[in-house]
């Protein structure tokens, strides 16, 4: 899917290193679908700069000083106009630190690692502006679990899944286990785009904003068990 604006997909960077900062514009402003329109050195600059500018999609440090990431992302998502919160992914130096798991439970998209390849850098931009994680699979329920984990069980209430068709029940399982969408294709010996026409209709029922938030619904409600494989 490509941007429907036909315009560069805007990027904000809030990182307080200024060498981080200026090393991922380059990356991203060598590209001709996207641009780096604000820059910020912590969430408290961030919030104030995107009050005023809209953008696609936020790149976050999560430890920075004033305000961190993770108030930064709340403060965002909650004074963006329905309909146009950018997506948020999280920078950390640690593969699922307590800081990223606080983060996607405030409302990120997903996570990247630091040093995390050029290409894998852009590949996670245009992922996640599309709606999809920018999580590997590998760490989907690993990450997920921890985020809706609860010290004791308790009842689960899966009301909020009752709009769903059965097969949508089955692809949203899939999301929540870490498949991708050829892997989701392939368990249910359906097309590719099949899988994504599924997927766009179960973010819409649930009111998603994205894979992600969908996923954590999956875990919430009970329909994805922490282990489940």
């Amino acid at each position: 899917m490509t941007d429907p604006l036909d315009r560069p997909l805007r990027i904000a960077l809030v990182d307080d290193q200024p060498l981080v900062r200026a090393g991922f514009a380059m990356v991203i402003d060598s590209q001709d679908d996207m641009e780096v329109v604000v820059q910020a050195a912590d969430g408290a600059a961030a919030v104030e700069d995107l009050r005023a500018r809209t953008v696609d999609v936020v790149l976050m440090d999560v430890r920075m000083p004033r305000m961190d990431g993770i108030e930064a992302t709340l403060r965002i998502l909650e004074q963006s106009p329905e309909g146009r919160a950018p997506k948020i992914v999280v920078l950390t130096t640690f593969d699922i630190d307590e800081y990223v798991v606080s983060a996607i439970r405030a409302g990120a998209s997903g996570f990247l690692l630091k040093d995390a390849q050029p290409e894998d850098l852009l590949g996670a931009i245009r992922t996640v502006h599309r709606g999809d994680a920018v999580i590997a699979p590998s760490a989907t329920r690993r990450l997920l679990a921890r985020v809706v984990a609860t010290p004791e069980p308790q009842e689960k209430d899966a009301s909020s899944l009752a709009s769903l068709t059965e097969r949508e029940r089955e692809v949203l399982t899939l999301m929540g286990r870490g498949c991708s969408n050829q892997e989701i294709g392939a368990e249910l010996f359906v097309a590719e785009a099949t899988v994504k026409t599924h997927v766009g209709r179960v973010l819409a029922k649930l009111g998603a904003r994205d894979r992600v938030q969908a996923v954590i619904i999956a875990f919430e409600t009970g329909l994805v068990a922490p282990g489940t494989d």
